[in-house]
């Protein structure tokens, strides 16, 4: 393990005569396109995502990771796209020691006129980790291998008058997980998740936009394993299809712009789901809370915090013991986020991030139970010249759970460099 982390450590201070940046693509004013590779040791002492016990393993290893992007800003149309490969290679994992993720970028905006406006992201990855893959963390323990997320929205901007304009958008996501087999990750997450927004926004004064709005959205789940619903012989399954559903969400809210460094956004409302597959549930109805706070509060610090409520999916089943068929729907989830980014030094960033997470499930033998996540990260990166940083970082992830067996702590750290062109 220590030969491991030290040719990472040569590596790394032989990347230094490249030039560089830090993990994020930015290249020069005099060219839209960028390149960059970042090299990595770190030691992760969990990297399963176990409880404590045999299955817990931890490891040294090292990660590889370049990257390319292109920003290009034409007359009325801004286009930005970004791919990233890493490859992380643990030296005491016994076999398929290395793993492999993409992730893909793009985001288009075209401006018809000074009222009229389009614009449309995709965010394409293959992946491990559970907040890369699913940002509702509906699955909050890593897993190996070629999951796949992909994520593409587009929406449509009008300024109807100078006090009222509308926004019709629409996003799709959808998911893939390798494991597969009866009550697999398959099975539970595998799923086409669409999103139909139509927001009325009011311009009441020059800093303040009220917002009245509707979304609908729609769950489908595409596996074709099935769900086992009790532990008896025969077992009684369920297709993945009988967790669809349909959700109305009714909302109010505000943009505000308290003053040039500080501002915020609330939406506030109702959700209705509807699971017009299961028999045993028919709907649920609850709050709906989308709040976010942005303050710059010195030239060289920027503060972001929010908050969110709403229902996801999950993948706990949830069966019974008996011969009831009742299951687990879906989580009810609270999430509270921040993020500070401080100049420490006119060379040295430093990054806090932090992210609460309380889930509850609905229906089934675990109705009424709850997950707690908590994500903490920190970094600090060094700027030796314009193309060239250094960074150490280290993450901790904490899942308290009142399930048996599912919850688990993991430390994290890292050195590395990045070098971009």
């Amino acid at each position: 393990m220590k030969k491991v982390m030290a040719s990472a450590g040569l590596l790394a201070l032989g990347a230094l005569g490249v030039q560089t940046a830090h993990a994020q693509l930015s290249g020069g004013s005099d060219k839209p396109w960028s390149l960059a590779a970042t090299l990595r040791g770190f030691y992760d002492d969990n990297y399963n995502t176990q409880p404590d016990g045999p299955n817990r393993v931890d490891s040294f290893g090292f990660e590889v990771r370049p990257s390319a992007a292109l920003d290009l800003a034409l007359d009325q149309t801004t286009l930005k796209l970004s791919y990233t490969y890493s490859m992380k290679y643990y030296d005491d994992r016994p076999s398929n020691k290395a793993d492999h993720s993409h992730d893909f970028e793009a985001l288009v905006n075209h401006n018809f006129s000074p009222r009229y406006s389009l614009d449309a992201s995709e965010s394409f990855v293959i992946a491990q980790e559970p907040e890369v893959l699913d940002r509702t963390l509906s699955f909050p323990l890593r897993n190996n291998g070629n999951n796949i997320r992909n994520n593409g929205s587009i929406n449509f901007h009008a300024q109807i008058t100078e006090l009222f304009g509308v926004v019709l958008g629409y996003a799709n996501t959808f998911y893939d997980y390798q494991q597969s087999g009866p009550n697999s990750l398959s099975a539970s997450l595998d799923r086409m998740e669409h999103l139909v927004t139509l927001n009325g926004r009011w311009q009441f004064e020059p800093e303040t936009t009220g917002i009245l709005g509707y979304q609908f959205g729609a769950v489908d789940h595409t596996s074709s394993d099935v769900l086992i619903l009790n532990n008896t012989f025969p077992p009684i399954v369920a297709p993945a299809s009988v967790r669809n559903n349909y959700s109305h969400y009714f909302y109010v809210g505000a943009e505000h712009k308290f003053r040039r460094d500080l501002s915020a956004s609330a939406r506030v409302g109702l959700q209705y789901t509807d699971y017009y597959n299961d028999p045993t549930t028919s709907s649920a109805v609850g709050p709906y809370a989308d709040l976010s706070l942005s303050y710059n509060y010195i030239d060289t610090g920027t503060a972001t915090f929010g908050f969110r409520h709403s229902r996801n999916q999950t993948d706990v089943t949830g069966g019974t013991t008996g011969t009831s068929t009742s299951f687990t729907q879906d989580q009810e989830s609270s999430t509270l986020y921040g993020s500070i980014v401080q100049k420490l030094t006119p060379k040295m960033t430093g990054t806090l991030t932090g992210q609460y997470q309380n889930s509850v499930y609905n229906g089934g033998s675990v109705n009424g139970s709850a997950d707690n996540f908590y994500l903490v990260g920190l970094n600090l990166a060094y700027q030796f010249m314009p193309n060239l940083s250094a960074e150490l970082g280290y993450n901790y992830d904490l899942l308290k759970s009142g399930l048996p067996n599912r919850g688990y702590d993991r430390n994290r750290v890292y050195l590395g460099v990045t070098a971009s062109y």
